[in-house]
Parts: C-alpha cells; structure tokens; sequence
C-alpha cells in the first residue's frame, strides 16, 4: 500500500459542479475503501456539498473554476480540500432565526469537529485560497 494516495477534479463554478464534486469525491472514496450509506460517508457528503456550495455562490466571478483535492496519507489522515481564486476567505455569519443561508461554514466545522477532524483555510499563491478539512481515516484502503 502507498503512504500517500490523492486524487483531483476541477469544475466550473456552477451550481450544477456541486453535485458532480460530491459524486467525484463520493467515487474516490469508495474506490479507497469507504463503504457508501454509512455515518462517514453522509458526513462526508454533506461537507463536500458545504465547500463546493461556498466555492460557487461566494467567488462573485472571480473564480471561474474551482478545484476538489483529496489526499490519504498512510491510511491515517483524509484531506479534502477545495480552492478557488477568490481572496477573501470564508467567515462565519452571526445567526439569525430565519436565515436562509450563510450555515455553511458552520455545518463544516460541526461535522469536522463530530468526528475527530480539523478546519482550516490557506492561501493560494495565485491569491485565492483553499478550505481544507482533515480527519483521520479508519477503513481499510483497498
């Protein structure tokens, strides 16, 4: 088995790439061992869902593409990461009873947290940047 397995897509920043980098990384991931309907695979769903969702409605034309990178270091660590070019880097919105949106990042950080992970964000060389979750992997790669 090698130490380090990754795999990458990049799309359009439209809301239809939202699904195509779920059913990408969701491929992947059974490809590597995670059996699909379980608790990690829905959370990881759901995570990927919240960063592509924030990589198409929050760039504002400044990023016509965004990139879905997953790396699996030593059967230990998943990495999802998704890069755009825009520069400003996600925040948290205060919550307000009929908010429509903005939760994303929040729902990101609970599930990352829920299950052993870590959030964080780091700038691109080209000036955008790239949100990356990591949590520690239990299933055997195949």
């Amino acid at each position: 088995m090698a130490d380090h397995q990754e795999a990458s897509v990049t799309l359009p920043s439209a809301p239809a790439s939202v699904r195509a980098a779920r059913r990408h990384v969701m491929d992947v991931l059974a490809g590597w061992g995670l059996p699909d309907g379980g608790e990690a695979a829905d959370a990881l769903r759901l995570i990927v869902s919240e960063l592509a969702t924030n990589a198409v409605q929050h760039t504002r034309g400044q990023s016509p593409t965004f990139r879905v990178d997953l790396r699996l270091d030593r059967e230990e660590r998943l990495r999802i990461g998704v890069t755009d070019r825009h520069p400003r880097h996600p925040r948290r919105l205060p919550a307000t009873v009929q908010q429509d949106h903005g939760r994303g990042l929040v729902i990101i950080r609970c599930l990352t947290a829920e299950h052993g992970g870590r959030l964080s964000v780091v700038p691109t060389a080209e000036g955008g940047k790239t949100v990356w979750v990591s949590l520690p992997w239990s299933v055997s790669v195949r």
